[in-house]
């Protein structure tokens, strides 16, 4: 059963092929949302989360996918992100394909089964280097064949990049997952810190943000933006409101726009998901 669905009354199960799906799976959990790309509008979204505090597996995830109408039919266009703790940033002069499993090396152990893949993206230049499981890598082509998985940062860079340039001074972004976060600090529309940390409890995400804005020399009165799994009264936002005075919350953007059955939904726990509508293969 889904622990979350919302549809617009116009949803079609017989017109998918005038539909782009867009779908995150993790361990952590499973979520898709359908684009009517006629009205270029958001008609639906449906996630699962594992049950108990444990994890999906690649088997469990599948599953779930055959077992679905909506994920069973063609669509316009499929396109997957997976988020993954562990990527490092090559700058895209540098990127050789032929050693990405050694640029991975220089940051990150890789475990046992993982595969090493990249994607580009254009701001900064670079390649994202990361990491998967190769059973979770190999199931969106499994299910629907030619598609290659981008990384959760894939669809966010994008947005990082122009909000960064709406800002003159430091522009600092905090995406939420359930076990690690990410922080990014942009200065004059460059990127200029990103890092990676685990977490057991809001605690931890306090101590290496503000230890971040230490060193950075970042004052408690700049604006720190959120996405991902924090809300707006949530114990991560209340925690840094007590350090921070500017806290924003950032939605997905694009041309793309969304049915009235969201209007309650908080957005950016989904920015990457529905920012997939950004990304070209």
């Amino acid at each position: 059963m889904p622990n979350l669905e919302l549809f617009d009354e116009t949803l079609d199960i017989n017109s998918t092929e005038n539909y782009e799906l867009s779908v995150q799976m993790s361990p952590s959990g499973f979520t898709f949302a359908i684009l009517d790309t006629i009205r270029n509008k958001y008609i639906m979204l449906r996630s699962a989360d594992p049950e108990n505090n444990r994890y999906l597996t690649a088997t469990e995830m599948e599953d779930l996918i055959l077992h679905d109408d909506f994920l069973t039919k063609k669509y316009k266009k499929v396109k997957v992100v997976m988020p993954a703790p562990k990527f490092t940033l090559v700058p895209a002069p540098l990127f050789d394909p032929a050693k990405k499993e050694e640029y991975f090396s220089f940051n990150h152990t890789r475990d046992d089964n993982d595969v090493i893949l990249s994607n580009r993206i254009s701001d900064p230049d670079a390649f994202i280097i990361f990491s998967e499981p190769a059973s979770l890598y190999h199931l969106p082509e499994k299910i629907w064949p030619g598609v290659f998985p981008f990384h959760h940062t894939r669809p966010l860079f994008s947005q990082l990049a122009q909000g960064s340039r709406s800002v003159s001074g430091n522009y600092v972004h905090v995406h939420v997952e359930k076990e690690f976060f990410n922080i990014f600090i942009y200065n004059g529309g460059s990127l200029n810190f990103s890092n990676t940390f685990n977490y057991r409890n809001i605690s931890d995400i306090l101590y290496f943000v503000l230890n971040i804005f230490r060193i950075k020399g970042i004052g408690n009165d700049e604006t720190i933006h959120f996405s991902g799994h924090t809300g707006k009264f949530d114990d991560i936002s209340s925690g840094f409101a007590m350090y921070i005075r500017n806290i924003r919350f950032s939605e997905p953007s694009g041309s793309f726009t969304f049915s009235y059955v969201f209007n309650e939904l908080e957005l950016h726990r989904y920015i990457n998901l529905f920012n997939l509508a950004n990304c070209e293969s």
